[in-house]
């Protein structure tokens, strides 16, 4: 990656994510998307080029396939891409995945997509409070470094990324999301840093 280019990179997707409406949460916009990027495990540049990754997902679906643009939500981390939402058919998880293998930089895709008719509204709802008081669960515990996880819950299934510490810390985050009500399942993608050592 061209390093003088990254935080103009951390800037145009902040702004571009607000201005399109896309589905990659962002935890703060500009020079605050870098002091968090700087502080998670993956580091500044690992953080900028997973950004970049999203945004060109996010700008490709939108051109190609704008019908699944909004039922889309995308993380990625690492290289390591995550597809959660809802598209209305198999040949649409596929459509998606091919698209995102053309993507440089993009290591691994997991597609988690569902197919068939989008949830209630209620549903949404209750995702995104899901997510919200996770967030704010791995916020609170000092035993765990809540910066190194993205989140996303889908029809009350929490997927998880990210690097974990250790096993122990893994398992806090899991039973925090088990924990909370409306959850049905919890599906972790977290690298656990001892074992890759």
């Amino acid at each position: 990656m061209r390093k003088p280019f990254a935080l103009f990179a951390v800037t145009a997707f902040s702004l571009a994510v607000f201005s399109l409406g896309a589905c990659v949460p962002l935890i703060a916009a500009g020079g605050g998307a870098a002091m968090v990027g700087a502080s998670q495990d993956r580091g500044l540049e690992q953080a900028v080029d997973d950004n970049e990754i999203a945004f060109e997902i996010n700008r490709k679906l939108l051109a190609k396939h704008s019908n699944l643009y909004s039922g889309v939500s995308t993380q990625v981390r690492k290289g390591r891409v995550l597809l959660t939402g809802r598209v209305p058919a198999q040949e649409d998880r596929i459509a998606v995945t091919r698209l995102v293998w053309t993507i440089g930089g993009v290591k691994e895709v997991i597609n988690e997509l569902a197919t068939g008719q989008d949830g209630s509204f209620s549903q949404s709802v209750s995702d995104t409070t899901i997510t919200t008081k996770l967030r704010a669960r791995l916020t609170g515990d000092s035993n765990v470094s809540g910066l190194n996880y993205s989140i996303e819950t889908s029809n009350g299934v929490i997927y998880l990324m990210g690097t974990a510490l250790d096993q122990a810390e893994l398992d806090r985050v899991i039973a925090h999301a088990r924990d909370i009500n409306g959850v049905r399942n919890v599906i972790s993608y977290v690298e656990v840093k001892d074992r890759a050592n």
